[in-house]
């Protein structure tokens, strides 16, 4: 373990109360199995002592680095923003808030080096209230059936991926929630390993139940962006397809039934509902080419980021390439 440098990518958004203990138990763990590590904290526009305290540490321990967003943007900018200054062989993704304990470090390692390219932590028993707990089961086996990804927990925030993996990420909104699948679409290894969680004893976190459906929509566009990347219609024009086909028969038995009238009615409310989500498919697909650099905006930088230059953008390949036969 010892002859790799490790990158433990921590975004932060007020958690105050939490960054300081997390240092230590990082520390002692890196101590305990000798292990080099870097670990670089991206403030996304935290509104309390955070930076300062970020800022203090950097200064005692010369393994830590901060960058400051303006503003906040979201924890897939700040992921971003990390891959971008980490130099690191492995990069370890770890939340801040001290519910994933930095004691599982060293079993990610070893999962990783039998030959995985990203291990993910599966929070077998969560400490978290039921109506995040139930619904996350849910969601997390809906995104293993539609993907072909199978994990348990898709969301967990702690991770450990080589570091070529890197570049054929490209986060924003929430996709960080889908990082394995991502993976797994580029022909990645992922594999999950059962992790300890803890219950949260500061701060308060940071999702609510709009989670959810943002969840949803975000998987729509994550399997158009990979399984439909190269052939959209195929999930867009196919559902099309479908209601133009129900419509006429629906039209026709509504001739002879009131009932069905109204049921017309509601599947015109339908329509429009996929229309729009065709629209927002549309958009995200344009979205997904602008340049990875208009995610954030950094102002500040201290400790080991000070004099590191973000490595320039991880954009992806043209659409298209010409080969001899063109």
């Amino acid at each position: 373990m010892s002859a790799r440098l490790i990158s433990i990518i921590v975004p932060v958004y007020n958690e105050q109360d939490s960054v300081a203990q997390l240092v230590r138990e990082i520390r002692e763990i890196a101590d305990r199995f000798a292990l080099d590590i870097e670990v670089l904290f991206v403030d996304d526009g935290s509104t309390d002592m955070s930076w300062s305290i970020i800022e203090r540490l950097t200064e005692q321990d010369s393994s830590l680095g901060g960058v400051r967003f303006r503003r906040n943007v979201g924890k897939a900018a700040a992921l971003m923003a990390g891959f971008s200054i980490a130099r690191g062989d492995v990069v370890v993704m770890m939340d801040a808030d001290l519910q994933d304990p930095p004691e599982e470090l060293p079993r990610l390692l070893d999962k990783l080096d039998e030959g995985y390219d990203v291990v993910s932590g599966w929070k077998r028993k969560r400490h978290d209230p039921w109506h995040k707990v139930y619904p996350s089961r849910v969601f997390n086996k809906l995104i293993s059936t539609l993907t072909g990804v199978h994990l348990h927990d898709h969301v967990c925030g702690l991770k450990c991926l080589r570091r070529h993996v890197m570049a054929d990420m490209r986060l924003y909104g929430e996709l960080h929630r889908f990082i394995g699948v991502l993976a797994g679409a580029h022909g990645y290894r992922v594999t999950e390993i059962p992790t300890s969680h803890r219950p949260r004893t500061t701060g308060e976190s940071k999702y609510g139940f709009s989670r959810f459906a943002k969840g949803f929509v975000d998987l729509i566009s994550v399997l158009l962006t990979t399984r439909f990347r190269w052939r959209p219609q195929h999930l867009i024009g196919v559902l099309g397809a479908w209601l133009i086909v129900v419509c006429p028969l629906l039209v026709f038995a509504s001739l002879f039934s009131a009932v069905v009238a109204r049921l017309i009615g509601a599947l015109m409310v339908g329509v429009a509902g996929v229309v729009l989500l065709a629209l927002g498919l549309i958009a995200e697909m344009l979205t997904a080419q602008r340049p990875m650099g208009d995610l954030y905006d950094i102002v500040e930088r201290v400790g080991r980021c000070r004099h590191r230059v973000p490595k320039p953008p991880l954009d992806p390949a043209p659409a298209f390439e010409h080969d001899a036969f063109s």
